[in-house]
């Protein structure tokens, strides 16, 4: 025991039997669900926060991220196989470290997942309006009601974004029917997503107008940018590895796999990887052709991305003008720019259609962390009743939609993803600390998986995990000691009085696994 009360894995897996979800994902299916989180905002969207704070050096910048997200990768796919079951981190920590720090881990967990669903409806916004009401339908939504306030980093005149409202709602009642019908939505979206990707990299970077001039100066706010400044390519980093969590949430969902310990490790790996490639390729092509270069200060040092100063440059620029750094539809914007202004706006639509599909990832992974945290105890259990007709945990299904979709009604896409990193960022290190533990304590529990060299890749996805927290903006930093601070509040005010594992309410497996009772063979005495 570390830090609390742990719960025995055996204990762990036998509450999952007695209180299970319906086991219906295959390896393809939860592949794709990683796609369909991983490649979506950060190419779609936070392009031009990124390139804002790094410049071309947009392009290091998703090296950075991938790389550190790789050797995550690695951690998760062992511990997913191993422990397959809701919860992602939050369980494996509870079967390793104790309830206290599983607890902090749910919690920025929720965090994590809700704003995350929230900046990503915000990135659909952008391009609901810009391209479906814009470019197809000739109407202007009035900035308050398709921006956050400028106060904090929207749009001027913006008070309230009601296209990323709606969007999250709409998710929220799918998420509810149910999550067989929910993964075959998905599939067709991430097949729009990635053709209207391909054809982006097809015509930007055989473009007469590609020029590696563009990607000079490649570091204009150099490598670094300063304590708590989130500039820099690493800064850049820190807001771009936003958009490749999606592969953990694809462990989030190993209690409704089909045979875990082959598909959940096929859809970790492999999702992220096929996404990478994406990445790399996409930004070559935007910054390439348009370029990429920031909008610098008085001081040479480029204007914070979502802050009232960079909103304010932003709207000096005529709209057939504008660079890069200021689209809410970068790539979409991209191929307007380059003379491809019909395939533009149907990118905008693909965006349109398939960005959905990353907040319904997300959205699916907290309302599963949620889920768990409840059934062990931590949370009211009212909130995983399970639907009679649906079979989804529609109450926390419910709560969860409202929470994103008022933070996308106030707060700019660059924002709430940097927020949600700071919780994602803790996750990641604790699987880590994990995966290693377990390898001492149940060095011959069945490993389907086993993470190569983790004398290495444990202690570079913790060192990766605290190096990028600190380059996040100082704004963000404070957020998860001061959410932190108030889940410590709730577990020890209700929590530690209301747990099962601290109140003995255990399953019969439970009670053998928890005491050491040898368990009794039927038909003898």
């Amino acid at each position: 025991m570390i830090f609390g009360r742990v719960k025995p894995l055996d204990a762990i897996l036998a509450t999952a039997e007695k209180k299970s979800l319906h086991r219906t994902l295959g390896w393809f299916q939860l592949t794709l669900f990683g796609i369909g989180c991983v490649i979506g905002t950060g190419i779609f969207v936070l392009t031009s926060a990124g390139a804002q704070k790094a410049g071309p050096g947009l392009m290091l910048a998703f090296a950075i991220a991938g790389a550190i997200c790789i050797v995550a990768a690695f951690c998760y796919a062992e511990i997913a196989a191993m422990i397959p079951v809701a919860g992602s981190a939050y369980t494996y920590t509870y079967s390793t470290m104790g309830e206290v720090l599983a607890w902090t881990v749910g919690w920025a967990l929720i965090l994590e997942y809700a704003v995350a669903a929230s900046a990503v409806s915000v990135g659909w916004s952008g391009y609901f309006t810009g391209t479906i009401l814009n470019e197809f339908l000739g109407i202007h939504l009035p900035a308050w009601l398709s921006g956050a306030p400028l106060a904090l980093g929207g749009v001027e005149g913006g008070f309230i974004n009601l296209p990323a409202v709606l969007i999250s709602l709409l998710i929220t009642w799918l998420l509810m029917v149910g999550t067989t019908e929910s993964a075959r939505v998905n599939a067709v979206l991430v097949a729009i997503k990635v053709t209207a990707l391909t054809a982006f990299v097809l015509l930007t970077l055989p473009s007469d107008q590609f020029s590696t001039d563009k990607f000079n100066p490649f570091l204009p706010a150099g490598v670094f940018g300063g304590f708590g400044s989130g500039l820099g390519a690493v800064g850049a980093a820190a807001t771009i590895f936003f958009a490749y969590v999606g592969f953990d949430a694809v462990s989030t969902a190993a209690e409704e796999t089909k045979n875990p310990q082959r598909n959940v490790p096929i859809g970790l790996v492999g999702s992220l990887l096929f996404c990478t490639i994406f990445y790399i390729l996409v930004a070559a092509g935007a910054i390439g052709t348009v370029g990429g270069q920031p909008i610098l200060g008085p001081n040479g040092v480029p204007f914070p991305a979502g802050s009232e100063e960079l909103a304010r440059q932003c709207a000096t620029f005529a709209a057939n003008d504008l660079p890069l750094v200021c689209s809410n539809e970068a790539l979409a914007h991209v191929l307007r720019q380059i003379g491809w202004s019909g395939v533009g706006n149907m990118l905008g639509i693909a965006a349109f259609l398939a960005l959905p599909s990353v907040i319904l990832i997300l959205m699916f992974g907290q309302t599963r962390i949620f889920f768990v945290m409840s059934r062990d105890g931590l949370l009211p259990e009212k909130l995983s009743a399970v639907h009679p007709k649906w079979k989804t945990p529609y109450i926390v299904t419910a709560l969860t939609g409202a929470a994103v979709a008022f933070a996308a009604a106030f707060l700019p896409v660059g924002k709430l993803a940097d927020i949600a990193n700071a919780g994602t960022l803790y996750a990641f290190m604790m699987v880590a600390f994990a995966v290693m533990i377990l390898r001492r304590t149940a060095p011959d529990r069945r490993r389907d998986f086993r993470t190569p060299a983790l004398w290495l890749m444990g202690p570079l996805t913790i060192a990766g995990c605290i190096f990028l927290f600190f380059n996040l903006p100082l704004d963000a930093m404070l957020v998860l000691p001061i959410w932190g601070a108030v889940g410590l509040l709730i577990y020890y005010g209700y929590s530690y009085r209301a747990s099962h594992l601290g109140r003995g309410i255990i399953e019969v497996h439970e009670d053998e696994a928890v005491h050491g009772v040898e368990p009794k063979v039927p038909g003898t005495h």
